[in-house]
């Protein structure tokens, strides 16, 4: 019965995003504005940076495979800073359901307080995949027009990638928002984390061209290790196809080390497998907190027997 019930309000909260118009456009402000700088200011200095790497190694690059290079670059950054921001912008329904009373009326039913809490963290996970699936498609979509050189086994670690990012947005946005009842403090905190987070994440700048201090603070952000998986999978196909045209094994280490291909920490670089492990491990931690905030949250509202 518990199953049925958490199925309906998980649906429930899916249509109710949908129909709000105003704020699907807000969840999709952070992959237009990035993808506006990217066509208008960022693709030229990407390129121009490759090739500069190339021309340090005596290597010519062309044209098709270096646009697709910075292409690739960029959709890792959207992909990854979406996951999160956009998790935080259509999670907004649970703050909605508060403001206008919603869901004391979904109380008043005979539904546990757990099943309505995990309905929206559900359905919140639900939507963001939907809105970054969207965005990878159109981004791949892109890249096979300008240069294509991801190899089917990526493309499958990439959308492996993918749904780890949103599952740790899912749940940074559900833990962060289960204190938020005001429409006030949800634009507060949707501005805060779509201004910043691709900043700390190491998202919107090589995290090479970071001072070491800061590049190590960044590194002890589990957003980052996001950012360096999908960086490693969208830019893997490109190296090992220069490396086929010629590029030396140290122009190639070079080329990853500059756009966090590679991820140190001081000067040890981070395996993959280890990446996996803290962003996982991350969001086994986000989980127990947000199952204790639910169970405290639900044992308030239960009335005391006379």
């Amino acid at each position: 019965m518990e199953g049925k019930k958490l199925y309906a309000l998980t649906v429930r909260n899916i249509k109710c995003y949908f129909k709000d118009k105003f704020l699907f456009f807000v969840s999709l402000i952070t992959p237009m504005t990035l993808l506006v700088l990217f066509v208008t200011f960022l693709r030229s200095v990407y390129i121009d940076s490759f090739n500069g790497i190339f021309e340090s190694f005596g290597f010519y690059a062309e044209e098709r495979l270096v646009n697709g290079l910075a292409g690739s670059w960029l959709l890792s950054s959207v992909v990854s800073v979406c996951a999160v921001t956009v998790a935080v912008c259509s999670n907004a329904v649970m703050i909605q359901d508060k403001i206008d009373g919603s869901v004391n009326d979904i109380k008043i039913s005979p539904v546990k307080g757990t099943t309505l809490s995990l309905s929206y963290f559900i359905a919140n996970f639900a939507v963001t995949l939907i809105v970054i699936l969207a965005v990878l498609v159109v981004g791949f979509a892109y890249l096979a027009i300008v240069g294509w050189y991801i190899p089917f086994t990526d493309v499958l670690l990439i959308v492996a990638d993918t749904l780890c990012c949103v599952l740790f947005g899912a749940l940074v946005a559900g833990v962060i928002e289960s204190f938020i009842s005001t429409q006030g403090a949800l634009s507060a905190v949707s501005t805060l984390v779509s201004g910043m987070y691709g900043f700390i994440c190491g998202a919107y700048m090589p995290m090479s061209q970071f001072p070491d201090g800061m590049r190590n603070f960044l590194c002890v952000l589990p957003g980052t290790y996001g950012v360096g998986m999908l960086r490693k999978h969208f830019m893997q196909g490109y190296v090992q196809e220069l490396g086929r045209l010629g590029l030396s094994e140290q122009g190639q280490k070079a080329l990853q080390d500059s756009f966090d291909g590679n991820i140190y920490v001081g000067k040890t670089q981070m395996p993959l497998w280890s990446m996996y492990v803290i962003l996982l491990g991350t969001c086994a931690v986000l989980l127990a907190v947000y199952i204790a905030i639910v169970v405290l949250k639900n044992k308030k509202h239960i009335p005391k027997k006379q």
